[in-house]
């Protein structure tokens, strides 16, 4: 399983996976254009460059991959392809779909031009994907009739159509289907700059009044994703209006995402108890990912794939053949001075091997820590 598909703590202020409580909120602040969509500048361009050639052509465009982690925007740019198309958008999900004969129902029913927003592709059945083929490539699917030897294939034509997949994992999509897609978009995390433009803008449909160094604040703490300052937000705007006058500054931002937990470059409790665990007992690292799950308290699996993501990316934690270990800027995050006997105690930067401490064990890789 992915830290992507899924959240074993949904209830995390900074989970990017999507909340039943965030919908409805969400639906509310989607763009509904292209030009009001914020950031991922290259994919928003060459997107742009596909729906005004197929609204020249006066045809359906070419099926569209959307791949990146969550949070970021596919679905609201699978909404804005079907309104600058002018055409429905159908919505389902791989999961949604375990048969052939789901699928077939779906595509049977949609009109010509209509938008197919298939979320997380990757988890759909195999018969259903191999039956996608056909359906991307030739319009027309097969519908088997009956059982055995009697069995017979009948074939259905469809109307043109344009599917967008998103997909947390891009890898997991077999070759044939990935090469169907005449685009492919990969979304990356956004800069503090653009999510810094995706909380004044939110704040400004929502009714909240809030200052630039309101808005840096509650961005700067966003993990770089826009669903997570969105509902950040959120959470500032229900501090502001019960404990100040409801404008929001740097000062109280500050202040009631402490009340949430949520530091300064946005770790929340696990991330901390994950790196105090790795600092305050174990000196750094390295340790076993299943000891350091249970110096924290909580399933290996939830350290693994819900905490140590963000904290590999921000540079905290390294996964290592030995096991995990704390980089210097993780012993500065937190205040404490490491042990002059540790990498980092004794200068080493960052990325470099011997940084690390450890020689490769043969049959292990850095996913997944040898225990000592």
């Amino acid at each position: 399983m992915s830290p992507y598909d899924s959240d074993p703590l949904g209830d995390r202020l900074v989970g990017a996976a999507a909340e039943d409580a965030d919908q409805a909120v969400e639906a509310a602040l989607r763009p509904k254009q292209l030009d009001e969509f914020i950031g991922q500048e290259r994919v928003r361009e060459q997107l742009s460059l596909v729906l005004r050639a197929a609204r020249k052509r006066g045809s359906a465009p070419d099926h569209v991959l959307l791949s990146g982690p969550p949070g970021l925007g596919k679905t609201t740019l699978s909404m804005i392809i079907a309104a600058e198309l002018n055409a429905p958008i159908r919505i389902t999900s791989g999961p949604a779909i375990q048969h052939a004969g789901d699928l077939a129902a779906i595509l049977s029913s949609l009109t010509e031009g209509e938008v197919l927003f298939l979320d997380e592709i990757h988890r759909m059945s195999r018969p259903a994907e191999e039956m996608l083929y056909m359906a991307m490539e030739d319009f027309r699917v097969d519908v088997i009739v009956g059982k055995g030897p009697g069995a017979t294939a009948i074939p259905l034509e469809l109307p043109p159509f344009t599917l967008v997949g998103a997909t947390t994992r891009a890898g997991l999509l077999p070759p044939p289907l990935r090469d169907r897609f005449g685009f492919t978009g990969h979304m990356e995390f956004y800069a503090p700059a653009e999510l810094e433009r995706v909380v004044v803008r939110s704040a400004a449909l929502l009714d909240v009044e809030i200052d630039p160094a309101g808005a840096a604040e509650i961005a700067g703490r966003s993990r770089g994703t826009p669903r997570i300052a969105n509902r950040l937000l959120r959470r500032v705007r229900d501090y502001a209006q019960v404990e100040h006058d409801g404008v929001i500054t740097a000062a109280i931002a500050g202040t009631a995402l402490r009340v949430y937990e949520v530091d300064e470059r946005g770790l929340d409790r696990l991330d901390r108890a994950v790196l105090h665990a790795l600092l305050r007992l174990f000196g750094g690292g390295p340790v076993g990912l299943s000891t350091l799950a249970v110096a924290v308290g909580e399933e290996a699996e939830t350290v693994e794939e819900v905490a140590e993501p963000f904290l590999v990316r921000e540079g905290l934690l390294a996964r290592t053949p030995r096991g995990r270990i704390a980089t210097a800027a993780a012993w500065q995050h937190l205040g404490l001075t490491p042990p002059p006997q540790t990498p980092a105690g004794r200068g080493a930067l960052p990325g470099q091997q011997q940084f690390f401490g450890a020689e490769p064990v043969v049959g292990e890789g850095p996913e997944r820590a040898t225990e000592n």
